[in-house]
């Protein structure tokens, strides 16, 4: 495992930002008041100090740089990933609290992102993305778990280059399969279809919202 860099690693302003973002919910709140990096001049996958220097921020974007501030707050890095039938995967940053699991993300879908550490298991916290994670195309097939420290000496905490391996690694990671009754899937495609035709917004109507994190405000 790779070794936690210390804080005195960082510039004073980055040591600012880390002191005051201590908890998930702080970090959950400053990547919600980012705009999504919806990559218009191409695919980039940038970590902590480019978000701060861009102020945007995809998902893997935001789980780079929720990883990067929350371990010096004693969390270790560590993401959860999921597989979608259309290829469309998702990442988020995984934290435990008293034994329950959580998440920090960003992402242009209102209920794909940080969840509060309620879930006793990966599996039920995967769960709790299933329904939103339904759209025309989109279906949770897998989820995965992995520890940026693995990458060893590989230098995702500071490179202000696109960190391509990150993706690879989370690509190539095996990923335990999610089966549903396939009439779960069609009724909730069918009904985020009537919705967005009636209402021409992504729908927020989805059971379990108590354990979803605060929201960005594009979506309130």
């Amino acid at each position: 495992m790779g070794v936690a860099s210390s804080i005195a690693a960082f510039t004073p302003a980055e040591r600012r930002l880390i002191r005051r973002l201590r908890t998930p919910e702080l970090v959950q709140r400053y990547l919600n008041r980012l705009p999504y990096n919806s990559e218009t001049r191409g695919d980039t996958l940038r970590g902590f100090r480019e978000v701060i220097r861009r102020r945007t921020a995809h998902c893997l974007e935001a789980a780079l740089f929720a990883a990067c501030v929350l371990e010096q707050h004693g969390y270790p890095p560590l993401f959860l990933t999921f597989e979608s039938v259309d290829r469309l995967d998702h990442v988020l940053f995984l934290y435990r609290r008293r034994g329950r699991w959580g998440t920090v993300a960003r992402s242009r879908d209102p209920g794909l992102h940080g969840r509060k550490p309620v879930y006793r298991s990966l599996r039920a916290l995967t769960m709790s993305y299933f329904d939103a994670y339904i759209d025309p195309t989109g279906e949770i097939e897998g989820f995965g778990y992995f520890d940026l420290r693995s990458l060893g000496r590989y230098d995702w905490r500071f490179s202000r280059r696109n960190m391509w391996k990150v993706e690879r690694v989370l690509i190539d990671l095996p990923h335990r399969r999610v089966k549903v009754p396939r009439r779960r899937v069609r009724r909730m495609r069918a009904r985020y279809l009537a919705y967005r035709e009636k209402y021409g917004k992504k729908p927020l109507f989805y059971r379990g919202r108590e354990n979803w994190s605060e929201l960005p405000k594009e979506f309130l």
